[in-house]
Protein backbone atom coordinates (compact mmCIF):
# COMPACT_ATOMS: atom_id res chain seq x y z
CA UNK A 1 0.00 0.00 0.00
CA UNK A 2 2.87 2.29 0.81
CA UNK A 3 4.40 1.54 -2.61
CA UNK A 4 1.12 2.28 -4.43
CA UNK A 5 0.86 5.65 -2.69
CA UNK A 6 4.46 6.48 -3.53
CA UNK A 7 3.88 5.63 -7.21
CA UNK A 8 0.78 7.82 -7.30
CA UNK A 9 2.72 10.72 -5.81
CA UNK A 10 5.48 10.36 -8.41
CA UNK A 11 2.92 10.34 -11.20
CA UNK A 12 1.40 13.51 -9.80
CA UNK A 13 4.80 15.23 -9.75
CA UNK A 14 5.45 14.23 -13.37
CA UNK A 15 2.10 15.58 -14.52
CA UNK A 16 2.73 18.89 -12.73
CA UNK A 17 6.16 19.21 -14.32
CA UNK A 18 4.71 18.52 -17.78
CA UNK A 19 2.04 21.20 -17.27
CA UNK A 20 4.62 23.77 -16.16
CA UNK A 21 6.79 23.05 -19.19
CA UNK A 22 3.83 23.46 -21.53
CA UNK A 23 2.86 26.78 -19.90
CA UNK A 24 6.37 28.24 -20.28
CA UNK A 25 6.55 27.24 -23.91
CA UNK A 26 3.29 29.01 -24.78
CA UNK A 27 3.93 32.74 -26.04
CA UNK A 28 2.38 35.48 -23.99
CA UNK A 29 -0.07 37.96 -25.58
CA UNK A 30 1.07 41.53 -26.59
CA UNK A 31 -0.58 43.21 -23.61
CA UNK A 32 1.19 40.92 -21.23
CA UNK A 33 4.54 41.55 -22.93
CA UNK A 34 4.08 45.36 -22.64
CA UNK A 35 3.20 44.96 -18.95
CA UNK A 36 6.28 42.94 -18.35
CA UNK A 37 8.47 45.40 -20.18
CA UNK A 38 7.09 48.36 -18.19
CA UNK A 39 7.54 46.60 -14.93
CA UNK A 40 11.15 45.76 -15.69
CA UNK A 41 13.65 47.54 -13.48
CA UNK A 42 15.30 50.72 -14.68
CA UNK A 43 18.64 49.04 -14.68
CA UNK A 44 17.56 46.88 -17.63
CA UNK A 45 16.82 49.96 -19.80
CA UNK A 46 19.58 50.95 -22.24
CA UNK A 47 21.88 53.61 -20.82
CA UNK A 48 21.65 57.07 -22.47
CA UNK A 49 24.44 58.09 -24.78
CA UNK A 50 27.09 60.12 -22.97
CA UNK A 51 27.03 63.86 -23.62
CA UNK A 52 30.31 64.98 -25.05
CA UNK A 53 31.28 68.55 -24.11
CA UNK A 54 32.19 70.68 -27.10
CA UNK A 55 35.84 71.35 -27.51
CA UNK A 56 36.88 74.92 -26.63
CA UNK A 57 37.11 77.12 -29.66
CA UNK A 58 40.56 78.04 -30.74
CA UNK A 59 41.65 81.50 -29.70
CA UNK A 60 41.54 83.80 -32.70
CA UNK A 61 43.40 87.04 -33.14
CA UNK A 62 41.43 90.16 -32.20
CA UNK A 63 40.10 91.81 -35.33
CA UNK A 64 39.76 95.61 -35.07
CA UNK A 65 36.23 96.85 -35.47
CA UNK A 66 35.50 98.47 -38.79
CA UNK A 67 35.20 102.27 -38.55
CA UNK A 68 31.71 103.65 -38.54
CA UNK A 69 30.57 104.76 -41.93
CA UNK A 70 30.49 108.54 -42.27
CA UNK A 71 27.00 109.86 -42.75
CA UNK A 72 26.76 112.84 -45.04
CA UNK A 73 24.83 115.79 -43.67
CA UNK A 74 22.12 116.62 -46.22
CA UNK A 75 21.70 120.08 -44.75
CA UNK A 76 25.31 121.29 -44.41
CA UNK A 77 27.27 123.85 -46.37
CA UNK A 78 28.45 121.25 -48.89
CA UNK A 79 24.89 120.10 -49.50
CA UNK A 80 23.77 123.72 -49.74
CA UNK A 81 26.31 124.49 -52.45
CA UNK A 82 25.59 121.24 -54.31
CA UNK A 83 21.82 121.58 -54.32
CA UNK A 84 21.37 125.36 -54.51
CA UNK A 85 20.60 127.24 -57.70
CA UNK A 86 22.53 130.08 -59.31
CA UNK A 87 20.97 132.83 -57.19
CA UNK A 88 21.89 131.15 -53.91
CA UNK A 89 25.43 130.46 -55.13
CA UNK A 90 25.83 134.10 -56.19
CA UNK A 91 24.72 135.26 -52.73
CA UNK A 92 27.23 132.92 -51.09
CA UNK A 93 30.06 134.14 -53.32
CA UNK A 94 29.23 137.77 -52.55
CA UNK A 95 29.28 137.10 -48.82
CA UNK A 96 32.59 135.21 -49.11
CA UNK A 97 34.17 138.09 -51.05
CA UNK A 98 32.90 140.58 -48.49
CA UNK A 99 34.34 138.55 -45.64
CA UNK A 100 37.74 138.04 -47.29
CA UNK A 101 37.99 141.73 -48.20
CA UNK A 102 37.07 142.81 -44.68
CA UNK A 103 39.66 140.62 -43.00
CA UNK A 104 42.34 141.61 -45.51
CA UNK A 105 41.72 145.32 -44.92
CA UNK A 106 41.66 144.93 -41.15
CA UNK A 107 44.97 143.05 -41.10
CA UNK A 108 46.66 145.51 -43.47
CA UNK A 109 45.42 148.55 -41.55
CA UNK A 110 46.56 147.13 -38.22
CA UNK A 111 50.05 146.56 -39.62
CA UNK A 112 50.07 150.03 -41.16
CA UNK A 113 49.04 151.71 -37.93
CA UNK A 114 51.69 149.79 -36.00
CA UNK A 115 54.26 150.96 -38.54
CA UNK A 116 53.19 154.60 -38.14
CA UNK A 117 53.48 154.31 -34.38
CA UNK A 118 57.03 152.98 -34.75
CA UNK A 119 57.92 155.75 -37.20
CA UNK A 120 56.53 158.37 -34.81
CA UNK A 121 58.89 157.14 -32.10
CA UNK A 122 61.80 157.27 -34.56
CA UNK A 123 60.90 160.83 -35.58
CA UNK A 124 60.72 161.96 -31.97
CA UNK A 125 64.15 160.46 -31.31
CA UNK A 126 66.16 161.46 -34.40
CA UNK A 127 64.40 164.25 -36.27
CA UNK A 128 64.43 166.90 -33.60
CA UNK A 129 68.07 166.27 -32.73
CA UNK A 130 69.28 167.12 -36.27
CA UNK A 131 70.92 170.41 -37.18
CA UNK A 132 68.32 171.38 -39.80
CA UNK A 133 64.98 170.27 -41.16
CA UNK A 134 66.69 168.77 -44.20
CA UNK A 135 69.09 166.74 -42.10
CA UNK A 136 66.27 165.63 -39.84
CA UNK A 137 64.18 164.49 -42.83
CA UNK A 138 67.09 162.43 -44.14
CA UNK A 139 67.19 160.45 -40.89
CA UNK A 140 63.61 159.23 -41.41
CA UNK A 141 62.47 156.28 -43.52
CA UNK A 142 61.67 156.92 -47.16
CA UNK A 143 58.04 155.81 -46.82
CA UNK A 144 57.50 157.54 -43.49
CA UNK A 145 54.55 159.99 -43.38
CA UNK A 146 56.63 162.23 -41.11
CA UNK A 147 59.31 162.54 -43.78
CA UNK A 148 56.61 163.30 -46.35
CA UNK A 149 55.32 166.17 -44.19
CA UNK A 150 58.82 167.47 -43.51
CA UNK A 151 59.71 167.52 -47.22
CA UNK A 152 56.40 169.24 -48.02
CA UNK A 153 57.31 172.02 -45.55
CA UNK A 154 60.82 172.34 -47.01
CA UNK A 155 59.44 172.61 -50.55
CA UNK A 156 56.95 175.27 -49.40
CA UNK A 157 59.76 177.52 -48.14
CA UNK A 158 61.71 177.09 -51.38
CA UNK A 159 58.82 177.55 -53.82
CA UNK A 160 57.50 180.84 -52.61
CA UNK A 161 57.93 182.85 -55.78
CA UNK A 162 55.94 184.13 -58.73
CA UNK A 163 52.25 184.32 -58.01
CA UNK A 164 52.84 182.59 -54.68
CA UNK A 165 54.63 185.70 -53.45
CA UNK A 166 51.22 187.35 -53.10
CA UNK A 167 50.46 184.78 -50.42
CA UNK A 168 51.96 185.34 -47.00
CA UNK A 169 54.81 182.92 -46.29
CA UNK A 170 53.27 181.84 -43.02
CA UNK A 171 49.97 181.08 -44.72
CA UNK A 172 51.69 179.29 -47.58
CA UNK A 173 53.76 177.05 -45.30
CA UNK A 174 50.67 176.37 -43.18
CA UNK A 175 48.64 175.33 -46.22
CA UNK A 176 51.44 173.08 -47.52
CA UNK A 177 51.84 171.26 -44.24
CA UNK A 178 48.06 170.98 -43.87
CA UNK A 179 47.74 169.42 -47.32
CA UNK A 180 50.46 166.89 -46.49
CA UNK A 181 48.70 165.91 -43.26
CA UNK A 182 45.37 165.54 -45.09
CA UNK A 183 47.00 163.19 -47.57
CA UNK A 184 48.37 161.10 -44.74
CA UNK A 185 44.92 161.02 -43.15
CA UNK A 186 43.36 160.01 -46.46
CA UNK A 187 45.90 157.21 -46.77
CA UNK A 188 45.05 155.98 -43.29
CA UNK A 189 41.35 155.93 -44.13
CA UNK A 190 41.79 153.78 -47.23
CA UNK A 191 39.65 150.68 -46.95
CA UNK A 192 37.50 151.92 -44.09
CA UNK A 193 34.71 152.77 -46.53
CA UNK A 194 34.69 149.13 -47.65
CA UNK A 195 34.35 147.98 -44.05
CA UNK A 196 31.49 150.38 -43.48
CA UNK A 197 29.77 149.16 -46.64
CA UNK A 198 30.15 145.51 -45.68
CA UNK A 199 28.92 146.15 -42.16
CA UNK A 200 25.78 147.87 -43.40
CA UNK A 201 24.92 145.69 -46.40
CA UNK A 202 26.01 142.14 -45.47
CA UNK A 203 22.94 141.51 -43.25
CA UNK A 204 20.66 142.50 -46.11
CA UNK A 205 22.52 140.27 -48.55
CA UNK A 206 22.08 137.38 -46.12
CA UNK A 207 18.43 138.35 -45.69
CA UNK A 208 17.97 138.12 -49.45
CA UNK A 209 19.35 134.58 -49.31
CA UNK A 210 16.92 133.86 -46.48
CA UNK A 211 13.96 135.09 -48.51
CA UNK A 212 15.09 133.01 -51.47
CA UNK A 213 15.36 129.91 -49.29
CA UNK A 214 11.88 130.44 -47.86
CA UNK A 215 10.57 130.82 -51.39
CA UNK A 216 12.07 127.42 -52.22
CA UNK A 217 10.45 125.95 -49.10
CA UNK A 218 7.01 127.22 -50.11
CA UNK A 219 7.54 125.91 -53.63
CA UNK A 220 8.46 122.46 -52.27
CA UNK A 221 5.32 122.43 -50.13
CA UNK A 222 3.16 123.39 -53.09
CA UNK A 223 4.65 120.72 -55.34
CA UNK A 224 4.44 117.99 -52.71
CA UNK A 225 0.95 118.96 -51.61
CA UNK A 226 1.86 118.45 -47.95
CA UNK A 227 4.01 120.27 -45.43
CA UNK A 228 6.18 117.31 -44.43
CA UNK A 229 9.51 117.94 -42.75
CA UNK A 230 11.51 116.22 -45.51
CA UNK A 231 10.12 118.65 -48.07
CA UNK A 232 10.87 121.89 -46.22
CA UNK A 233 13.91 121.05 -44.09
CA UNK A 234 16.42 121.65 -46.89
CA UNK A 235 15.16 125.04 -48.10
CA UNK A 236 14.54 126.30 -44.56
CA UNK A 237 18.03 125.18 -43.54
CA UNK A 238 19.41 127.01 -46.57
CA UNK A 239 17.59 130.15 -45.46
CA UNK A 240 18.96 129.93 -41.92
CA UNK A 241 22.50 129.35 -43.16
CA UNK A 242 22.28 132.44 -45.36
CA UNK A 243 21.17 134.53 -42.39
CA UNK A 244 23.98 133.22 -40.20
CA UNK A 245 26.63 133.88 -42.87
CA UNK A 246 25.36 137.43 -43.41
CA UNK A 247 25.65 138.18 -39.69
CA UNK A 248 29.06 136.49 -39.47
CA UNK A 249 30.32 138.80 -42.24
CA UNK A 250 28.73 142.01 -40.96
CA UNK A 251 29.64 141.87 -37.26
CA UNK A 252 33.47 141.66 -37.67
CA UNK A 253 33.35 144.39 -40.31
CA UNK A 254 31.48 146.79 -38.00
CA UNK A 255 33.70 146.04 -35.02
CA UNK A 256 36.85 146.35 -37.14
CA UNK A 257 35.69 149.66 -38.61
CA UNK A 258 35.05 151.25 -35.22
CA UNK A 259 38.33 149.98 -33.82
CA UNK A 260 40.40 151.15 -36.79
CA UNK A 261 38.77 154.59 -36.75
CA UNK A 262 39.74 155.01 -33.11
CA UNK A 263 43.32 153.89 -33.82
CA UNK A 264 43.50 156.24 -36.82
CA UNK A 265 42.54 159.11 -34.55
CA UNK A 266 45.46 158.35 -32.26
CA UNK A 267 47.88 158.10 -35.21
CA UNK A 268 46.65 161.37 -36.68
CA UNK A 269 47.14 163.11 -33.34
CA UNK A 270 50.85 162.24 -33.55
CA UNK A 271 51.00 163.39 -37.18
CA UNK A 272 49.33 166.73 -36.40
CA UNK A 273 51.59 167.32 -33.44
CA UNK A 274 54.62 166.72 -35.68
CA UNK A 275 53.22 169.06 -38.35
CA UNK A 276 52.57 171.86 -35.89
CA UNK A 277 56.07 171.61 -34.46
CA UNK A 278 57.54 171.51 -37.96
CA UNK A 279 55.60 174.63 -38.92
CA UNK A 280 57.09 176.51 -35.96
CA UNK A 281 60.63 175.36 -36.81
CA UNK A 282 60.31 176.32 -40.50
CA UNK A 283 59.04 179.77 -39.69
CA UNK A 284 61.87 180.29 -37.22
CA UNK A 285 64.47 179.26 -39.82
CA UNK A 286 62.88 181.48 -42.45
CA UNK A 287 62.92 184.47 -40.13
CA UNK A 288 66.57 183.83 -39.30
CA UNK A 289 67.48 183.73 -42.99
CA UNK A 290 65.51 186.90 -43.66
CA UNK A 291 67.33 188.72 -40.92
CA UNK A 292 70.68 187.46 -42.03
Amino acid sequence: MFRIARSSLAASFAAAALAATTLLATPLPAAAQATDTASAPAAAAPAPAPVVAPAPAATTAAVPAAPAEKVDNPYGLEALWRTSDGVAKAVLLILVIMSMGSWYIMIVKILEQAKISRQAKLAAKSFWNAGSVRQGADTLEQASPFRFIAEAGIEATKKHGGLLEHVDLNSWVTMSIQRAMERVQSRLQDGLAFLATVGSTAPFVGLFGTVWGIYHALTAIGVAGQASIDKVAGPVGEALIMTAIGLAVAVPAVLGYNWLVRRNKGAMDEVRAFGNDLYAVLLAQTNVKARG
